[in-house]
C-alpha cells in the first residue's frame, strides 16, 4: 500500500485504490462513535431464575425494584437451578434465584423457606379427611412434574421411605400443569406453597395435613459471584432489595 523514499510515504497503485475504501470505513466509525455518545446510558439488570421462581416469587421482586429503579432495562433467563448457577458463575447473569445449591465461587442470601403442601380439590376422596398418612395416598392418584426438578425428588422420596409408593401417578413436566389437573379432580400432588398460595385462599384447592412426617421444605436463595470486577448499580440495588435476609 505504501512506498518509502527519502522524502516520506506515498501511496502504491494499491494503496489510491484502498484509500476510498479506508476513509469510508474512518467515517463510519466516527459517524458511530458519535451515535452512541448521544445516546443516553440505561442501566440493565439480567436475572436468572428457576421456573417456579420466576413464576411465583420474581414477579413480586420485580414490582418493589421497579418502584426504586424504573428506568432499569430488566432482562430475565429461566432455567433448572444448576443452570442458573452456570451463568451466574460465568457472569451472564447478574443475579440468580434458585433452590439452595453452593458453589465456591458464590455468595447467597436466603429469600425465603418454600414448603411442600399435599393438595387436593375439595370434592376429592381425600380432601375430605383433612388429616391422612402417607400409606393412605397410595391408593389416590399421585401428580408429579418435572424429573429434573428437585420437588420430584423430594417427592418421590417421602413415600419411598414410607415404603407406601402410589399405585398411579400422572407425570408432567411443570408446576402450572400439575396444579391444572389437581384442580380438574385427577388426582392430589405435592405443590409448593409459593404456588397454590392463592387457590388454597379461594378453596379452589384443598391442603391436606400428612400425618408422621416432618414439613418438607427447601430454600429459595439469590446467588451472585464473589469476584464481581465492576458490578452495575442496577444489580447492586437488586441485591440490596433483597434485605433483610440472611447472608451465607
Amino acid at each position: 500500500l505504501f512506498r518509502r523514499g527519502r522524502r516520506g510515504m506515498t501511496l502504491t497503485e494499491a494503496g489510491r485504490a484502498f484509500l476510498p475504501h479506508a476513509e469510508r470505513a474512518l467515517r463510519s466509525l466516527r459517524d458511530g462513535t458519535m451515535l452512541v455518545g448521544q445516546l443516553p446510558i440505561a442501566d440493565a439488570l439480567i436475572l436468572g431464575a428457576a421456573p417456579a421462581i420466576s413464576t411465583y416469587t420474581l414477579p413480586g421482586l420485580l414490582v418493589r425494584f421497579d418502584a426504586v429503579r424504573p428506568d432499569t432495562r430488566l432482562l430475565v433467563r429461566t432455567g433448572h437451578s444448576e443452570d442458573i448457577v452456570e451463568l451466574v458463575v460465568r457472569g451472564d447473569v447478574d443475579v440468580g434465584l434458585i433452590r439452595a445449591i453452593h458453589h465456591p465461587d458464590l455468595e447467597s442470601r436466603l429469600l425465603l423457606e418454600d414448603e411442600l403442601a399435599l393438595v387436593a380439590q375439595p370434592h376429592h376422596p381425600l380432601a375430605r379427611r383433612r388429616r391422612i398418612t402417607v400409606a393412605q395416598v397410595r391408593d389416590a392418584r399421585l401428580i408429579l412434574f418435572d424429573r429434573t426438578s428437585s420437588f420430584y425428588d423430594l417427592t418421590r422420596n417421602l413415600f419411598r421411605q414410607a415404603g407406601s409408593p402410589p399405585r398411579g401417578v400422572l407425570e408432567l413436566d411443570n408446576i402450572d400443569a400439575a396444579k391444572q389437573m389437581v384442580l380438574a379432580g385427577l388426582g392430589v400432588a405435592l405443590l409448593p406453597i409459593t404456588a397454590i398460595r392463592d387457590e388454597l385462599a379461594s378453596g379452589r384447592l384443598r391442603r391436606i395435613e400428612l400425618v408422621g412426617t416432618p414439613p418438607i421444605e427447601r430454600q429459595i436463595v439469590a446467588v451472585r459471584r464473589r469476584e464481581r470486577s465492576s458490578p452495575s448499580p442496577a444489580a447492586e440495588a437488586f441485591w440490596e432489595l433483597l434485605a433483610p435476609t440472611i447472608d451465607a
